[in-house]
């Protein structure tokens, strides 16, 4: 077997960047819908706080939030920064999971009109473990600028 150029991918490297470069994507856009739906509807994210953690946030503090939010979507889409940016996406995620526990032992739970009422916690279960493969198999991520930079050996902070 020959040697090859680091940065030259073989055809199961480019098989794995791909993969990892759409879960990548719809990831960032997921999580991209919720925070600039508070860059949107800010009041309805103070009404949240208030119901689920029972704090009262400023509207400054929403768009604070959902800006910060925001650029890190940024960060993942281009894969920057990787081990922060899709780390905190993770980290947020998981904040998110752990306020909504209950939902999780009672999956098909409907209300009086028939409404599937827990199914977006099902949903998050589901991102949660997309977002926990993302950062397990980061290395693999070769569409990225981070991947990109570490198949050329270039400055390792970007990564």
């Amino acid at each position: 077997m020959a040697l090859h150029d680091k940065a030259t991918l073989r055809p199961q490297d480019r098989l794995d960047g791909l993969a990892l470069l759409v879960l990548r994507l719809g990831l960032a856009w997921f999580m991209f819908l919720w925070a600039a739906h508070k860059v949107i509807t800010p009041g309805q994210y103070q009404n949240l706080a208030r119901h689920f953690d029972g704090v009262d946030v400023s509207l400054a503090q929403v768009y604070a939030i959902g800006g910060v939010q925001i650029v890190l979507c940024v960060l993942v889409v281009i894969g920057v920064f990787r081990y922060f940016s899709y780390g905190s996406l993770l980290v947020m995620h998981f904040f998110t999971v752990t306020r909504r526990w209950e939902g999780f032992f009672d999956p098909f739970a409907v209300n009086d009109r028939g409404f599937p009422v827990n199914r977006n916690q099902v949903i998050d279960l589901a991102v949660l473990g997309a977002l926990i493969a993302l950062v397990l198999l980061i290395r693999r991520d070769h569409f990225s600028i981070g991947g990109w930079l570490a198949r050329h050996d270039r400055a390792r902070w970007w990564m």
